[in-house]
């Protein structure tokens, strides 16, 4: 069953792409790390949640604890933008939240932690070209826990309101043009004036049901003469 079943509190393969770390160092450094990373986190969930959820883990009595959180923010806004540091006292400490509160609900969102290196400063700022998260970059669907639409997907929509509100200008300076669809309101003026003037009852027989009407003969004057 052992070979059926991953443990719970082993690393991943995640590498660190702008560490100089080899693998091996690396694999020594998280067999004895009190650092996790925690991953998918909503950008409105706060420092105080994270230090509830994840001091369960902890034992104070035996001198160990959070020592402290660090907030993942975005680069540019210097908000949260959905990950943090948690460092612990002790490796033990950090195993068992990796063990049990990765894959856990925290803001109706499942979070993921890892074993990390260790906090560096500058760690804590997102590495996508908008500031946050390289992932939130490429992202199509929508996440209202991660700012709505991926940057991405916002540029696009941006450039598409732009293109549109400078068509809208270049409309307005033209002599005589109607923007915003002024074809189709000409459209539809030629087609309300063409249906303004209809046939009345009085121009055709029998209130209209299209019979003729009865030819009144005009009285002849040299009949009467006689």
């Amino acid at each position: 069953m052992a070979h059926i079943v991953a443990s719970l509190d082993q690393p991943s393969n995640y590498k660190d792409s702008q560490s100089r770390l080899d693998r091996q160092t690396q694999a020594e450094i998280l067999s004895k790390t009190s650092t996790l990373y925690v991953g998918n986190l909503s950008f409105y969930t706060t420092e105080e949640q994270i230090y509830e959820l994840f001091s369960k883990c902890t034992t104070p009595e035996d001198g160990g604890g959070i020592k402290r959180i660090i907030m993942g923010l975005d680069r540019n806004t210097r908000t949260p933008c959905g990950f943090c540091f948690v460092e612990y006292y002790t490796h033990a400490e950090a195993l068992a939240c990796l063990r049990y509160i990765s894959g856990t609900k925290l803001d109706e969102r499942i979070i993921r932690c890892d074993l990390d290196v260790g906090y560096k400063d500058g760690r804590q700022f997102g590495r996508g070209k908008s500031g946050g998260q390289v992932r939130d970059e490429h992202r199509q669907d929508y996440d209202p826990g991660r700012g709505g639409w991926g940057a991405q997907a916002q540029r696009m929509e941006m450039e598409r309101r732009r293109e549109v509100e400078e068509r809208y200008h270049d409309a307005q300076d033209v002599p005589g043009a109607v923007a915003g669809g002024g074809g189709d309101w000409k459209a539809e003026h030629a087609q309300t004036s063409t249906l303004k003037r209809q046939r009345s009852p009085e121009d055709e027989g029998e209130g209209g049901r299209g019979e003729p009407r009865a030819r009144v003969d005009e009285p002849d004057h040299d009949t009467n003469r006689m």
